[in-house]
């Protein structure tokens, strides 16, 4: 079950959008292959911005974490070389995506992965009869903990890679597919709920 590699990411930012100009200040990136992490890339990264008040008390992420950080321009190159042209993953992934995408046009350069899986997506629709969808209450329903500080890159994205699978195990018993991969998980996340148990059943006999 996802044998072939997929990359979960998580950011922590000073904010929601990079187009109000929020930056990124920590991320992690962990390669999931054969039903577990591989290898992973994580570090603080100093964008050259302040910290909000907020966001320190959320993340426990400090001015002076950041300021002693390695630069973007040395961080952002070496996560896309890492994800390479692997599939991302991310809960919420179109949060982390235009992280990625504005942090890297910032330094001339474009990721090069292949498709991106949206865990939060992929929850709604495989386990529907959950009441919250949001990665602490979600984690807290399938039993999963946190083994670090909830947002924080590293231990967010260890716990989304977790849940993905948890999704990816429950595909795999429930509809009898061995061969749980990205752009299975890619097909489940574009389909509407109402439609996931016919378009696995059809799978299943592929």
């Amino acid at each position: 079950m996802l044998s072939q590699s997929i990359v979960m990411l998580d950011f922590e930012t000073t904010g929601l959008s990079p187009d109000m100009g929020d930056r990124i200040t920590e991320v992690a990136a962990l390669r999931i292959a054969e039903g577990r992490v591989v290898e992973r890339y994580v570090s603080l990264v100093n964008c050259n911005v302040r910290i909000p008040s907020f966001i320190t008390g959320l993340t426990g992420i400090t001015q002076q974490m950041v300021d002693s950080a390695p630069p973007a321009a040395e961080v952002v190159p070496r996560l896309l070389d890492f994800i390479g042209s692997d599939p991302l993953s991310a809960h919420n992934a179109s949060f982390d995506e235009k992280f990625l995408r504005a942090e890297s046009a910032r330094l001339g350069l474009v990721p090069g992965h292949a498709s991106t899986v949206c865990s939060l997506k992929l929850a709604r629709r495989m386990l529907p009869q959950l009441g919250s969808y949001k990665l602490g209450l979600l984690s807290e329903s399938l039993g999963i903990r946190f083994s670090g500080q909830a947002h924080r890159a590293e231990a967010d994205a260890e716990v989304a890679a977790e849940v993905l699978l948890h999704i990816g195990r429950h595909i795999a018993r429930e509809y009898g597919i061995a061969a749980v991969d990205a752009a299975l998980l890619l097909a489940v996340n574009k389909l509407a709920a109402a439609k996931v148990p016919a378009f696995l059943r059809k799978q299943q006999a592929v």
